[in-house]
């Protein structure tokens, strides 16, 4: 009767899952180099012990703006060790939207039997500064998802933590990293704010590419699966699929949910098709879109669709074999190569395949390979095949 638990904790692809967790942050960052390089840059003073730094984050879903102040965050105290006393404080204002709630998270990092009621809000900031003072302490404050916080209770707590030190014979409590997917938020704050801030000591982060979403999905499977349960075509094939958003948390979603699907089917390795079923939820296209195609261009799509269930890409040359063959099965003349090829530019147009040039595995020239990102090939074959069974 349980023999449907036995797949608890076999393990078939996945060892550890560790890596799928959204507090996990890697040793190494993939692809942001030069924006921890940016990051250090506005926090040259910090060892300073009367400094404080400031920096501001902006950059849309995805684009790992989190897990880049976490491994920042770390990696300042490991290397101010022994130079400077610094507790990393990181509050995601999502989670705690109020004034008091983000002090009492703060005060709460210094001192975990800190009174949870009873103090104002100036009150609760000075007690966090005399914290920091007794325990010759600086803090680095990161505030992620600051926006939701501003909007609700306004800017007054980012004023107050940047006058924290004001009137004081000692400087240099408290850094501040404003994190926000709002690329106006200085357009949130008073001047005042602005220049304590500094309007140059804005970091903008881009969405990922198609190479840094391999890349991470990549780093993922290395540290979270067993050797080989994961291959090049499958990782690429998941960067592909998530750089239409650039979103780095759906590339490495994919990579967990094609994990789970293969190991539901008993299997220890991961392949295509794997991502294209747990990608339906993120596809673009609607299947329905097919049912005002010719029936010329159902039969291309078909034939498509066949193939790219189980592989990431296939050439236009390979594409009309397909398409020939999936004629006779349906006893249709075939059309001419011109008209082949003027409907695989057409279904391009309609955002049901996409094309690129490459180099031709055969011979020393250049092909097209065609691929689909929005839209679960399987899916789309089963709703054609009824459509041609009317």
């Amino acid at each position: 009767m349980s023999g449907y638990l036995d797949r608890i904790g076999a393990g078939k692809v996945l060892v550890n899952r560790e890596p799928f967790s959204f507090d996990w942050t890697p040793e190494q960052l993939v692809g942001r180099d030069s924006e921890l390089t940016e990051l250090a840059s506005l926090f040259t003073h910090v060892e300073n012990h009367n400094s404080s730094c400031r920096a501001v984050i902006t950059g849309p879903v995805g684009s790992g703006k989190t897990v880049l102040t976490r491994r920042f965050g770390h990696d300042l105290l490991n290397h101010l060790e022994g130079k400077r006393k610094v507790t990393l404080a990181h509050v995601n204002c999502r989670n705690h939207p109020s004034t008091s709630q983000v002090l009492q998270r703060i005060a709460l990092t210094l001192d975990s039997g800190h009174p949870e009621r009873g103090l104002s809000s100036g009150e609760m900031i000075q007690s966090i500064r005399r914290n920091l003072i007794s325990h010759n302490c600086h803090l680095l404050l990161i505030l992620d998802e600051v926006d939701l916080l501003i909007r609700r209770d306004n800017s007054d707590l980012i004023y107050k933590l940047l006058r924290i030190d004001e009137g004081q014979e000692k400087q240099g409590s408290l850094s501040l990293i404003l994190v926000s997917q709002d690329p106006m938020l200085l357009k949130l704050f008073e001047p005042a704010i602005i220049s304590r801030l500094g309007a140059s000591n804005i970091l903008k982060m881009s969405p990922y590419d198609k190479k840094g979403l391999t890349d991470i999905a990549r780093q993922r499977a290395d540290i979270a699966c067993r050797n080989g349960s994961v291959s090049e075509e499958v990782l690429e094939k998941i960067g592909v699929m998530a750089a239409e958003s650039g979103d780095a948390r759906l590339a490495i979603e994919l990579l967990d949910s094609s994990i789970r699907r293969a190991e539901s089917s008993g299997r220890g390795e991961v392949l295509i098709e794997d991502i294209e079923q747990s990608s339906a939820r993120v596809a673009a296209i609607e299947p329905s879109q097919v049912d005002g195609l010719t029936k010329d261009q159902k039969l291309i799509m078909l034939g498509l669709c066949r193939r790219l269930k189980k592989e990431a890409e296939i050439n236009t040359g390979d594409a009309e074999k397909l398409y020939k063959i999936v004629c006779e099965e349906y006893e249709v003349k075939t059309r001419s190569y011109t008209t082949f090829w003027k409907h695989l530019k057409f279904l391009e147009s309609q955002g049901l395949i996409e094309t690129r040039s490459g180099k031709s595995n055969v011979g020393r020239g250049r092909t097209q390979y065609i691929t689909m990102n929005n839209v679960a090939p399987a899916n789309l074959a089963n709703r054609i095949e009824k459509e041609l069974q009317r």
